[in-house]
């Protein structure tokens, strides 16, 4: 028989009541460590065998046993016993029981101790996990304060209520500087029971933060008279916030704005000067649509298919790049809050087409086409490139260009509204050429 050392024994029982752990649950993990433990060394005196280990709740004394099996001829030594000699030991013995005999753990008071550290440890860690679990995993999409306590390389670790939080390079924003100590606010995105790194995750990029922000100062959003519709950002750059009153007398664009627009201004501040366009939400897709543009002012909004959902705005010329934005950037965060594709075109557009297709309805008709015999329809010609014509871009040559007009990308308004991500579908094009030829047409258009 041995003894765990009392102190040690005591602070299992303190330690699992401090961490909320099931003692019970400690002493049967301390059991199984231990039986392991003399399987190991009664292994290394050349005995082996079925070991069980058992420890008193009261005075955290152990014993060990090796259990064997009451058998009619002996095979195997160590893991049998004739019934004979079993019935020396216990004279209630039978073939086919299991007697328990007491193993010599004078040499096992050390490697007991550390077992039983280490399952403490163990258990200790997985009740941490546990609680750290249960109280966010309901937290998530709540905004909360935390600080700063280090740096790694591809993320910042925050503190939270005393728990250990992750916000990832990734989800902090473009303008982001901290500093040890500082308190920043954060949303919770997700909450990992099993990850190595810290379990909860936040983020300053998910528009849910964005929400919470605009509940936290605007009373109104608070109790329910305006509410969010929808939102979305490009973090640290852009957002949209679609919002609508229940009631008619409140104004739920200058609800958000606040008096000189102090309500707004706050969350920007917050948001390293994101850019918010709160817009009024609408019942009316048309309506919708056109105030998700702002702060262009649509003239007419054409629902070309309400069930792809496109659209085509019709726009003053000199409010097409303020529809579009740049890189697009206007149109396609007006396109993600709204869910229709939208399609900005400007009022000479629409005229040059409409004279085109007038040109077309009325051709001119001469005695040479009255007595000439139809000729058969030429193919339609490959499109033409004219980007070299306009804009010089180091790495555009002739061959991209004809491949960017064979992917619909023929001029340089076909490149305004053009995402990097879809450039670099065109073969020979990479990222870093895809944004100098965006740039290069923004310039052309004098953006």
């Amino acid at each position: 028989m041995a003894t765990v050392a009392n102190t040690f024994f005591d602070s299992v029982k303190m330690i699992a009541v401090e961490k909320g752990i099931n003692e019970e649950d400690v002493f049967a993990a301390v059991e199984e460590a231990l039986a392991k433990a003399a399987d190991k060394y009664f292994n290394s005196q050349d005995f082996y065998g079925n070991f069980q280990a058992q420890m008193d709740r009261e005075t955290g004394e152990f014993h060990v046993y090796a259990l064997k099996q009451v058998v009619g001829e002996v095979e195997e030594e160590d893991l049998e016993i004739s019934l004979a000699e079993a019935q020396l030991l216990n004279p209630d013995a039978a073939e086919g029981d299991t007697l328990w005999l007491p193993q010599d753990t004078s040499q096992l008071g050390r490697i007991a101790a550390q077992a039983a550290k280490q399952v403490l440890v163990q258990k200790v860690r997985e009740a941490e996990r546990e609680r750290i679990y249960t109280e966010f995993a309901g937290r998530i999409g709540e905004v909360l304060v935390a600080e700063v306590k280090r740096f790694e390389k591809s993320a910042i670790i925050l503190e939270i209520d005393r728990v250990e939080s992750m916000l990832r390079r990734s989800e902090a924003l473009r303008g982001d500087r901290f500093d040890k100590g500082q308190r920043i606010k954060v949303v919770i995105v997700s909450v990992d029971r099993s990850a190595k790194d810290p379990q909860v995750q936040v983020s300053r990029t998910d528009p849910r933060l964005l929400i919470k922000l605009f509940e936290n100062e605007v009373p109104e959003i608070h109790d329910g008279t305006v509410v969010i519709r929808n939102c979305v950002r490009e973090a640290g750059d852009r957002a949209k916030v679609a919002v609508h009153s229940l009631d008619p007398d409140v104004d739920p664009v200058g609800a958000c704005v606040g008096l000189k627009g102090s309500r707004v201004q706050a969350i920007i501040r917050e948001l390293k000067n994101e850019k918010i366009d709160i817009v009024r939400y609408s019942d009316d897709s048309a309506q919708f649509i056109a105030n998700a543009l702002n702060p262009a002012k649509a003239l007419r909004v054409n629902l070309v298919d309400p069930v792809g959902r496109r659209v085509e705005v019709v726009v003053d010329d000199e409010q097409l790049s303020v529809a579009i934005g740049k890189r697009g950037q206007n149109v396609r965060l007006a396109a993600k809050l709204t869910g229709w594709n939208i399609d900005v075109r400007s009022e000479a557009d629409k005229r040059r087409e409409a004279e085109v297709a007038m040109g077309l309805a009325l051709p001119q008709i001469t005695e040479a086409t009255e007595e000439a015999a139809p000729a058969e329809e030429a193919p339609a010609p490959a499109p033409t490139s004219t980007l070299l014509d306009v804009v010089k871009v180091e790495g555009l040559d002739a061959a991209l260009a004809d491949r960017l007009a064979a992917a619909g990308y023929p001029d340089t308004k076909s490149l305004y509204t053009v995402t990097a991500e879809q450039l670099m579908q065109v073969e020979g094009m990479d990222q870093d050429l895809a944004f100098r030829l965006i740039d290069a047409v923004q310039a052309h258009f004098g953006e």
